[in-house]
């Protein structure tokens, strides 16, 4: 079987296609564009279920709890449970309370919707008072940072508090005019005036939220799918988690980027990006190949 952008789909692809038992999911430029969802996403995803394929939602946004992301889907149409959404926050509950079993106190730089999921999680949340120790500093996309908390965020990572970050994100893409900071630029404003870094960074392409998928239900690396429209964060991703890294053309990526990255990659030069293991137009494209290979 072919496809416009893979020239074969081989027997060893093929095999590899067959493995899969779970599709991890980007969602801008995957599964939607903006507030639009894909006319072919419904289908999809009722042509996995009637296949016994699972299926999560990923996101490096960390702005909003589950409950609202479920809130949104909802309102495009998908009946999502809590099952079927791994965030960066939950990356980071899930990364503090397995490295950092005791620790209950949090100071975090991050919205309201993100500081409930951790409080749903048993946390508490510090205040902006040096005499209010936390036990980890979160540092995340926060859209309703304060000067003063970002000033007490610092000063805990200079006094050796354990940190981590949500995500390493620039910028937060937007169709407005203006520039969302995200988290990694939050970070950048701490290391320069602290020297300190981050102790870890989630999020893609960060394996970490792969590595919650497949602890969640039970799978091995290769039987799960991360698909995506960014080679730098979800190929990358799916190839740090031993993953099968599904690359569509429907959001950032364009196929000459694509296809200069698999060559590379064939040409054994040194890639700047791993290449995807396949590559579709959409997802409508990934449901037919994944169909033709059970």
């Amino acid at each position: 079987m072919t496809n416009n952008y893979n020239k074969e789909i081989s027997a060893e692809l093929a095999s590899r296609i067959r493995k899969i038992r779970h599709v991890a999911l980007d969602m801008d430029g995957t599964i939607y564009l903006g507030n639009t969802l894909f006319p072919f996403t419904l289908d999809f995803l009722k042509s996995l279920e009637e296949m016994g394929i699972g299926y999560s939602f990923l996101t490096n946004n960390p702005t909003r709890s589950v409950a609202d992301y479920l809130k949104k889907l909802s309102g495009m149409g998908i009946a999502a449970t809590e099952d079927n959404m791994y965030t960066t926050s939950i990356a980071a509950i899930d990364y503090i309370k397995a490295k950092y079993p005791s620790a209950r106190r949090l100071f975090l730089l991050g919205t309201p919707s993100m500081a409930s999921q951790f409080m749903a999680a048993g946390f508490e949340e510090c205040t902006d008072d040096p005499d209010d120790v936390p036990d980890v500093l979160v540092g995340s996309f926060d859209m309703t940072l304060t000067y003063s908390r970002l000033c007490r965020a610092a000063w805990w990572a200079s006094q050796g508090i354990p940190y981590i970050a949500t995500n390493p994100d620039k910028v937060c893409p937007t169709s407005e005019r203006t520039v969302l900071v995200d988290c990694g630029s939050i970070c950048k404003c701490i290391e320069h005036a602290t020297g300190r870094r981050p102790d870890v960074t989630l999020g893609k392409p960060d394996p970490n939220m792969i590595t919650g998928i497949l602890n969640r239900h039970g799978l091995a690396p290769d039987e799960i799918a991360m698909t995506g429209d960014r080679i730098y964060t979800d190929i990358a991703m799916a190839h740090n988690a031993g993953a099968f890294g599904v690359l569509v053309l429907s959001g950032e990526t364009t196929l000459e980027t694509a296809l200069a990255v698999k060559a590379d990659a064939e040409n054994k030069k040194d890639p700047e990006f791993f290449p995807p293991d396949l590559i579709v137009r959409d997802i409508e494209e990934l449901g037919k190949i994944l169909q033709a290979y059970r």
